[in-house]
């Protein structure tokens, strides 16, 4: 291989998991550039775009791609379940990976794999011309394999459905990571918000041994205080935080204190 050979950019996430470290990720609902390079600058190994529940545009999760990479941080963007080009476009914007929501059975995980991977795994469709590919700078056959290598197929499992079929899934070539949604899981057993619920506990513990058996990282959301926790449990990719959140405990603390210092006054 010539030393002149362009390459993809290798993903911070994956190289993070393969050295055994844990990554920690902001959920972005914001559309603005400004709040993916706030996390950046804070340190963040990755935000967590969202075309799920979000009314993102492409040109919003271009540019927080754009953002983050100025910070060495990468992106996930969760995407929308749709057709093959919802799966693949934010991989072709050079995010460094996708999670996909609400997997229910072995047959939907594989379809997964057959839209997002290049042969021998899958049957994604190509264009290297884009910010991936470094508008087709990166030869194609490079291109084929870094984008196996250094992409990540993050699949969410948040529902009762999949639950006998976890094992057969986190075996799949092509899958990096199984996600635990606990609060969608919690509806599907009807037990909405019930965070202790035996059957949720159960399967929290299920998804990262899974993950544990077949090589693949197990993902989440958490807080401070249950971190450790997750991460004994076999847990390495930790959502902590949202910026909605964060913004929002900022304001009522200000008007908390302020209101105080009024009422003090009156």
């Amino acid at each position: 291989m010539s030393e002149n050979t362009m390459h993809m950019r290798p993903s911070k996430v994956l190289a993070r998991l393969r050295q055994g470290k844990v990554v920690l990720c902001l959920k972005v609902n914001l559309a603005d550039a400004r709040v993916a390079e706030i996390a950046g600058i804070a340190g963040y190994d990755c935000i967590w775009a969202d075309m799920e529940h979000v009314a993102n545009d492409w040109s919003v999760i271009e540019q927080q791609v754009w953002a983050a990479k100025a910070h060495d941080m990468d992106v996930m963007v969760r995407v929308a379940r749709g057709s093959y080009s919802d799966h693949v476009k934010p991989l072709e914007l050079d995010a460094a990976g996708i999670m996909v929501p609400h997997i229910m059975s072995l047959a939907d995980a594989k379809r997964v794999v057959s839209m997002t991977r290049f042969h021998p795994v899958g049957r994604r469709p190509v264009d290297g011309g884009n910010a991936d590919g470094s508008f087709c700078a990166v030869d194609i056959h490079t291109y084929f394999r870094e984008a196996n290598r250094e992409r990540f197929v993050c699949v969410q499992i948040e529902d009762p459905e999949p639950v006998d079929d976890l094992d057969a899934i986190a075996a799949l070539d092509g899958i990096d990571m199984l996600f635990f949604g606990p609060a969608d899981f919690s509806q599907g057993i009807g037990a909405p918000a019930v965070w202790d619920h035996p059957l949720l506990v159960e399967t929290r513990r299920k998804v990262a041994a899974a993950c544990g058996k077949h090589g693949k990282y197990a993902g989440t959301v958490g807080a401070p205080s249950t971190l450790a926790g997750l991460v004994d449990m076999g847990y390495s990719f930790i959502g902590m935080g949202a910026d909605v959140i964060a913004i929002g405990d900022y304001c009522r603390g200000l008007l908390t204190e302020c209101r105080g210092t009024l009422k003090e006054r009156a």
